[in-house]
């Protein structure tokens, strides 16, 4: 069952597996819904091709990244993959001092560590259809070199593991119904 907040300054946090779909849910709901915040996420991985500093992550540098953790201006940070994640804890809290509902889209480590600050946020998990389907779309996205996603496919084991930590468990069979799923919770 999903918990109870604040009407409207509800945080979610939406978690699951690298690969099962969680950018293009969430890109399906902003394209329906462009007024749902979503906090953007500081990384110290390359930008993707069609990726822009600002608008899917913040790109910066290890040295940079180490500061803003050493400076606590990191709501969660993570390493997955090989790379550093973290969520700015300044807009989160200024959207949900406003009474404004706020989405995150994290990994599993950074999910626990919002449940640690956070307890009374939402946590949703994405899972695929299948196992097989979580390697098919790993592999499919073609930007991403072998042992990457080697490493993605170990942690996705772990990870789908999780599944009993979060309040909901969204199956992303398919990204329109997924998303639409998520957006009756926000």
């Amino acid at each position: 069952m999903a918990r109870t907040g604040t009407p409207g300054a509800r945080l979610t946090v939406l978690s699951g597996p690298s690969g099962v779909g969680k950018g293009s849910v969430v890109a399906e709901i902003r394209r329906h819904h462009p007024s749902v915040w979503l906090s953007v996420s500081v990384t110290t991985r390359k930008p993707r091709p069609g990726e822009t500093d600002g608008v899917e992550y913040h790109f910066a540098s290890e040295e940079e990244f180490t500061a803003l953790v050493a400076e606590g201006k990191l709501l969660e940070h993570a390493e997955f993959a090989g790379h550093h994640y973290g969520t700015p804890r300044e807009p989160v809290e200024r959207q949900l001092a406003a009474g404004l509902p706020a989405l995150l889209e994290i990994e599993l480590q950074g999910a626990r560590q919002v449940r640690e600050a956070m307890p009374q946020a939402q946590f949703v998990f994405l899972a695929p259809p299948t196992w097989d389907e979580l390697v098919r779309r790993l592999t499919g996205r073609g930007t991403e070199d072998d042992e990457t996603i080697r490493r993605r496919l170990d942690a996705g084991l772990v990870e789908l593991a999780s599944e009993k930590e979060f309040d909901v468990v969204i199956v992303n069979d398919r990204v329109e119904h997924a998303a639409k799923q998520l957006v009756e919770l926000l």
